[in-house]
């Protein structure tokens, strides 16, 4: 009984730690991704911009307003009408977003390693708004039918010792609310990790054989402008967010799946901790909420460029380096002259602009005669 008391109270301080640790670092990183240059593509900016606001939302309405108030209050809000079912959609909606966000993102990079064509590259940032709005969207309208898979229902409920009846939105013991369940719970999970593994696979598959039958001039030739260090950065940040989609998310689909069927009936409480699948569950959760806000750390940890605009946002010294590129990219601009041929003129006053690798070239002779030279030589 004491482990139980433990378990229930670690939920009530980790829920609302993720809320303040979890919101102020997705808005953080929406803003690093999308003001500052952290070395990202147009449409990489995009997917990773769209699934911090996503995730943010995500912990809003599942742990802000859900999680935490079923610890902090008696009666929350979403257990009144209609935002029984509100709830429930806003809730899908989001999770829709944050899985079918990575699968975009990880068809769209597989896409953009098999191109060949550098002239399509302008169109990637376009196409990856367009695809986030249509994923807003149609997350939003999918997760409809969910709004009536609970209902508003009077429960007798014991506060404070005594008995009361409050109303509480349960579940819906019903065929529809069983077939909507399964088809959100693939939806949302179960598909997503399959794409997601498979064109991991395939991306890895493609780097490794272009790497057996090319070499590094004819990858740079096949790739354009993307160099081998550019297609291990982007093979590693998204390895990374799919290792972690997939981790934090696979244990969750399994559970849910276990409960539907075996646990699948008018009996089983789920808040009987005394039984070993409903802390499995919790845990499951756990770490299924804990994806929503891992985000932040998994870019410092692979992307030097993310923890270099970092420290330049953090210690201001963002304005010294951009006069710094300013003065290096009006120097090169300067000494780029010299690659133009120069005709000299009549005027007795000529500058010409060289590069630095040919000053040794146009060093001046010595302004002695050369009687003196020759004088000077023979001692």
């Amino acid at each position: 009984m004491d482990g139980v008391l433990a378990f229930i109270t670690f939920q009530k301080v980790y829920y609302p730690l993720l809320c303040i640790l979890g919101i102020p670092a997705n808005l953080f990183t929406f803003y690093m991704i999308r003001f500052r240059t952290c070395g990202m593509s147009d449409s990489a900016r995009i997917y990773l911009s769209c699934l911090a606001l996503v995730d943010t939302c995500y912990l809003v309405w599942v742990i802000l307003l859900d999680l935490c108030l079923t610890f902090l209050q008696s009666q929350p809000f979403w257990h009144y009408h209609p935002w029984c079912g509100i709830m429930n959609i806003l809730q899908f909606g989001t999770f829709y977003c944050s899985a079918w966000v990575v699968v975009a993102f990880t068809i769209e990079r597989f896409l953009v390693l098999r191109a060949t064509v550098s002239c399509q590259r302008p169109l990637h940032a376009r196409h990856a708004l367009l695809t986030c709005t249509t994923i807003i969207l149609l997350s939003h309208l999918a997760s409809i039918p969910a709004g009536w898979i609970n209902v508003v229902a009077q429960v007798n409920l014991t506060l404070d010792g005594q008995v009361v009846s409050m109303p509480r939105c349960i579940y819906r013991e019903a065929l529809y609310s069983t077939v909507v369940v399964w088809i959100t719970s693939f939806l949302s999970s179960g598909v997503p990790i399959m794409l997601v593994i498979i064109f991991n696979s395939l991306i890895a598959y493609h780097l490794l054989c272009s790497s057996r039958l090319f070499t590094k001039e004819e990858r740079r030739t096949i790739q354009g402008s993307k160099t081998r260090g550019s297609i291990r950065r982007t093979l590693l940040l998204l390895g990374t967010i799919s290792v972690a989609f997939v981790v934090l998310t696979l244990p969750r689909f399994v559970t849910y799946c276990i409960l539907r069927t075996i646990y699948n009936h008018k009996d089983f409480d789920r808040d009987d901790y005394e039984m070993p699948i409903n802390i499995v569950s919790d845990v499951a959760n756990m770490l299924h909420n804990l994806n929503s806000s891992t985000n932040f750390l998994l870019y410092c940890m692979v992307s030097r460029r993310f923890r270099q605009e970092l420290l330049n946002t953090l210690t201001c010294r963002a304005k010294a380096r951009e006069l710094g590129s300013y003065f290096t990219h009006t120097t090169m601009k300067v000494f780029s002259v010299a690659e133009h041929k120069y005709t000299r003129g009549r005027d007795p006053v000529s500058v010409v602009l060289i590069k630095l690798r040919r000053f040794h070239d146009l060093t001046p002779h010595d302004p002695r005669p050369s009687s003196t030279s020759d004088f000077s030589s023979t001692f």
